[in-house]
């Protein structure tokens, strides 16, 4: 987890285009993080932070995340809950810094967005981040972190259609998950606005460290770089790591 300096933990990120969690869809990449949060973790038991604000705290989404990383992989699971004041942000505060890895869930991203802004989650993520805990995400979570980003919240759009949103601006570019579902609509959107993008299908990641993607995870879906030229799309596959 080190640079090449040896001397500073490398910022890090891995955005999972989509899948389910439930169902364990995405048990490849799942496997790639916990290896990454126990390397981390040292010789005491990993630690992972779970954070469902993008679905209003869900719980049955959360043992979802149990089910997986404890019982599979045999990593503590714990959950911040921020929407409906379950939770003291020293509280709050005292998981993250116990974080081996946070986990950011899928759902309404715009709302998420807001609701970090409004409480302060945000600058404890930040935090993590800045100091090397590995951040990772679906659908919501991995969309978030960008200058902007393909996105259904009716907060932005009463119809719940999809549409180009701002996102934290941490990475810059554009990208949109679940694109084997939305290729046609995404294409067409950043090829009127000339933007070159990102694009993930379920069951594929990208990791991202110090703001650059590195390489593509395997998980059954592919991972894009769709890039403008000529007023055409050319769409290149992110070359992907050996996940076993």
């Amino acid at each position: 987890m080190r640079n090449e300096q040896g001397n500073k933990m490398d910022r890090r990120i891995i955005c999972i285009g989509g899948g389910e969690l439930k169902t364990k869809e995405t048990l490849k990449i799942d496997n790639y993080i916990a290896n990454m949060a126990k390397e981390h973790a040292g010789e005491k038991r990993a630690y992972g932070l779970f954070i469902p604000t993008a679905s209003h705290d869900s719980m049955p989404y959360f043992n979802s995340f149990r089910k997986t990383y404890t019982s599979v992989f045999d990593i503590k699971s714990d959950v911040a809950l921020t929407v409906y004041g379950e939770m003291s942000i020293t509280k709050i505060e005292e998981k993250f810094s116990k974080a081996d890895f946070i986990y950011v869930g899928g759902g309404d991203t715009v709302f998420m967005l807001e609701h970090w802004k409004r409480t302060g989650l945000i600058n404890l993520i930040r935090d993590a981040y800045e100091r090397g805990v590995l951040i990772c995400g679906l659908s919501a979570g991995a969309i978030c972190w960008f200058t902007d980003m393909y996105t259904d919240s009716k907060l932005v759009d009463k119809s719940g259609d999809y549409s180009i949103t701002p996102g934290l601006n941490w990475i810059k570019g554009t990208i949109s998950p679940h694109y084997n579902l939305r290729s046609l609509d995404f294409d067409k959107i950043i090829l009127y606005n000339k933007q070159d993008a990102i694009a993930l299908e379920d069951k594929s990641a990208i990791e991202i460290v110090n703001e650059k993607v590195l390489q593509s995870i395997d998980g059954g879906g592919s991972a894009y770089s769709l890039r403008i030229e000529e007023g055409r799309i050319r769409k290149n596959v992110i070359q992907p790591c050996i996940v076993l």
